[in-house]
C-alpha cells in the first residue's frame, strides 16, 4: 500500500481525527498528486466535518472519485503557507482554481478558511503545512 509523505510517515500518522480524509485521498488517487507537490498547504477536514455530510453522502462521494477529486483538490493550496503567511495573504488559490479562492480571515485561534474554523495548524510535514479544519470546503461557494 502506498503511503503519503504529507505527514511524518503518512497522513495516517496524524491519528484518528483524519481517518475519513485519508479514505477520501486514497479513493480519489490523490496520493500521487499530493506527493508530487514540493510545497503545499493542506486544509484537512477533521472526521466530524465529514460526519456532518452524512454517511450516505460520504459513501456516494467516495464511490465516485470524479466527483470527489475536485473537492479534495479544493482543500490544497499550491503554495506552502504558515499561519502568519495565510493571514497576510487573505486569500489563496487551491489546486482546483475553478473552485474560486480560499478566503482566509482572522488570525491565531480565530482563523478561518471560507468560514471553516482552523482547529489546529502549522503542522509541518515533508512537503506541506497542514491545517485541520471543522468543515468540508465546497468549490464555488466563496464568492469573494
Amino acid at each position: 500500500m502506498k503511503t503519503l509523505r504529507l505527514a511524518p510517515g503518512s497522513l495516517d500518522s496524524m491519528g484518528p481525527l483524519l481517518t475519513k480524509l485519508v479514505a477520501a485521498v486514497k479513493a480519489t488517487n490523490l496520493v500521487d498528486t499530493l506527493d508530487s507537490q514540493q510545497a503545499i498547504t493542506v486544509f484537512a477536514p477533521a472526521d466530524p466535518a465529514f460526519t456532518a455530510l452524512g454517511d450516505a453522502k460520504f459513501k456516494e462521494l467516495a464511490a465516485n472519485p470524479n466527483q470527489l477529486a475536485p473537492i479534495r483538490q479544493y482543500h490544497v493550496a499550491g503554495k506552502r503557507y504558515d499561519a502568519k503567511g495565510l493571514a497576510q495573504a487573505g486569500a489563496v488559490t487551491s489546486l482546483n482554481s475553478a473552485g474560486g479562492p480560499l478566503k482566509i480571515e482572522g488570525s491565531g485561534d480565530t482563523m478561518t478558511v471560507n468560514g471553516a474554523k482552523i482547529l489546529c495548524g502549522n503542522i509541518p510535514t515533508e512537503n506541506a503545512t497542514v491545517f485541520v479544519i471543522d468543515k468540508v470546503l465546497t468549490p464555488g461557494t466563496n464568492k469573494n
